[in-house]
């Protein structure tokens, strides 16, 4: 046998050998590019991080830390600490971001106010702005700071510390028609009791419609106290 024909291949076997080659190259590269890896040649998923100095920061988190990380992030997401959870079990009210009150020396006028304007004046808080509105809304507007005294479970040492801070415009004040609102719509107001509002309502039915003051006057109904502060509200023109 010549030395020849040991050297020779069939297309085949150059084909399989060409494969073959391939495969040790592919072998040898994992190989060189794993060494990379283990000495921190490589980052994963190409994330980088600059440093102060410019230099890339290599970050390596395999799939184990990440799922840990994961967990973790989650499990402080879907519950609350500790303390959280023992505060609201006795009761403790949440927390709320602190409003920003009014410096000394601020006026506010007490008729424009809404609820957000209320709760920067010292010693008002959600409940009490809401009352002073309501009230508010209820007589029409205020025609003096002293008004307040009658806000539900306004007691005087909290009207004493909130009294200065506030000015009236009574331009801003909505006047009843007494010629013209029905019984059910008088009656609404907080001065205007069941009794005063029949009395109203007859004698506007005796006369026609009212003419001003002293038609009042004339009913027992209404004491001259009564009359003073209802003479914000109560308008006789047509």
């Amino acid at each position: 046998m010549n030395w020849r024909d040991l050297l020779y291949f069939s297309k085949g076997e150059r084909q399989a050998l060409a494969l073959l080659l391939i495969l040790i190259a592919a072998a040898l590269l994992i190989l060189i590019i794993c060494d990379k890896k283990e000495t921190g040649d490589v980052i994963v998923e190409n994330q980088y991080i600059v440093n102060p100095s410019n230099a890339p920061v290599k970050i390596a988190v395999d799939s184990t830390s990440r799922k840990a990380i994961t967990k973790e992030a989650k499990k402080n997401i879907s519950k609350p600490s500790s303390i959280t959870t023992n505060q609201t079990k006795k009761g403790v009210s949440p927390s709320y971001a602190k409003i920003e009150k009014y410096p000394v020396g601020t006026l506010v006028e007490l008729n424009t106010a809404d609820t957000t304007v209320l709760k920067k004046v010292p010693g008002i808080g959600s409940v009490f702005a809401q009352r002073i509105v309501k009230f508010r809304d209820l007589l029409g507007g205020f025609y003096t700071v002293s008004q307040l005294q009658e806000v539900y479970g306004m007691d005087e040492e909290r009207y004493q510390a909130i009294r200065n801070w506030f000015y009236v415009d009574t331009l801003f004040i909505a006047k009843l028609s007494v010629n013209h609102l029905s019984y059910d719509l008088l009656i609404k107001h907080p001065y205007l009791k069941s009794t005063k509002t029949r009395s109203i309502c007859r004698l506007r039915q005796q006369k026609g419609r009212l003419s001003g003051w002293e038609n009042l006057q004339l009913l027992d109904e209404f004491s001259t106290a009564d009359i003073e502060r209802l003479k914000a509200y109560l308008s006789f023109s047509d």
